[in-house]
């Protein structure tokens, strides 16, 4: 599910400082996509075309890194070790190691990383503060699925609701961003958003379990997700398709670090089906068994090279309890760089089947987050959404794009 990465270096693990809070006043900081190419063959392996990176500064004497942000991990880590793949490092020349032996990291996720490691700590520096003993693994070797990517990050911060990540350890009550869907910018920021101009948002709570379960993520930023519509028309499906079961699989997660959205079997099928349905006439269907885009995407059409503009489509709302979140336009089909057909250009449907993933989970990527302030309430355990031009608020923040 990974996704966009930012990284930050987590506190030292000791009884003493984990769960603790620093006081800390908003912080505003741009975000960037950045584009990872395809590889240019059929069956095109899982992993992020997109993510979404903010640069920083840590360590002592302070060094910019470019990190992916995920609200769908814990632990931050960083590359401490050039190699060919990774030639973005941090170099940790006064960074204090934990007394521990080497540690080996994996994520939920297939796309990002495994790796060795030592967990250690050191400075981060935000808004001309310094806040030093962040708690952070620090990675000697990795194996990856996406080795283009990893050159072009330094690493992995954690937004989760977990005791060691980047916004637990730094004490924020709540932390939004906003993702503009037209200039590959955006803000993130931590605290709270007090601005005129931004309207209020509509909020859904956070489904927390007290029992754990072997596939449900307690620290996973999990919504109630009730039912899907097309153009109106809810999908005939039971409403226990979108809740987990008795082993916790089927929760729905709102993750930063993945770039589409993925549903499970019964749930994708129906989509596929009703949009296939409503596009009928309307759009050309690639029709080619082999070809399933990211591994999980394979519906896909083909649409004349010459055409600058999509033909109008039905809209796909989702339904979760208290708010929706509404996917039209543009951001229902997604152009595959480098493949064409004749005179077409491939595009497909951004929503994808978690079963061809091999992930039990409902994922809501932030592809479909684009032109939405996108609010976790940490303190009251809830998310808000409200629709907004993100270019807009970048500007009124001065931040550019």
């Amino acid at each position: 599910m990974k996704f966009v990465i930012l990284i930050i270096f987590l506190s030292l693990v000791t009884q003493s400082n984990l769960g603790f809070a620093r006081k800390q006043s908003p912080v505003i900081l741009p975000l960037k996509t950045k584009q990872i190419s395809s590889p240019p063959n059929k069956q095109i392996s899982f992993h992020h075309n997109v993510t979404l990176t903010v640069s920083l500064t840590l360590g002592s004497p302070p060094q910019k890194v470019t990190m992916v942000l995920d609200t769908g991990s814990e632990l931050s880590w960083l590359h401490c070790n050039k190699t060919p793949t990774t030639p973005s490092t941090f170099n940790p020349l006064l960074s204090v190691f934990l007394p521990c032996n080497p540690v080996f990291f994996t994520h939920m996720q297939d796309p990002y990383p495994g790796f060795y490691g030592n967990l250690a700590s050191d400075t981060f520096h935000i808004d001309n503060s310094d806040l030093p003993g962040t708690v952070f693994g620090c990675m000697d070797s990795s194996f990856s699925s996406n080795t283009e990517e990893d050159s072009k990050t330094t690493g992995l911060i954690g937004m989760n609701r977990g005791s060691l990540s980047f916004v637990t350890q730094m004490g924020f009550p709540k932390f939004s961003y906003c993702i503009s869907g037209s200039d590959s910018s955006g803000i993130l920021l931590l605290g709270e958003a007090k601005f005129p101009w931004l309207k209020p948002l509509n909020y859904t709570p956070l489904v927390q379990i007290s029992t754990p379960l072997p596939y449900f993520d307690r620290v996973a930023y999990t919504v109630a997700l009730q039912g899907i519509s097309v153009s109106g028309k809810i999908l005939p499906l039971p409403k226990s398709t979108f809740e987990p079961d008795h082993t916790g699989a089927g929760q729905t997660m709102v993750d930063s670090g993945t770039q589409f959205t993925f549903l499970l079997g019964p749930a994708y099928t129906a989509l596929k089906n009703e949009f296939l349905k409503q596009t009928r006439g309307v759009l050309r269907q690639f029709e080619d068994p082999n070809f399933v885009f990211q591994g999980a995407m394979d519906l896909c059409y083909r649409i004349e090279l010459s055409k600058k503009v999509l033909p109008p489509l039905p809209r796909v709302n989702l339904v979760f309890r208290g708010v929706e979140m509404s996917v039209s336009g543009e951001k229902l089909l997604y152009k595959v760089a480098g493949e064409t057909r004749g005179s077409d250009a491939i595009y497909c449907f951004t929503f994808g089947n978690s079963d061809l993933l091999g992930v039990e989970a409902f994922i809501i990527g932030h592809h479909h987050q684009q032109n939405m302030w996108i609010e976790f309430d940490l303190a009251k355990s809830r998310v808000g959404l409200a629709e907004f031009k993100c270019d807009l608020a970048n500007q009124r923040l001065g931040l550019g794009s």
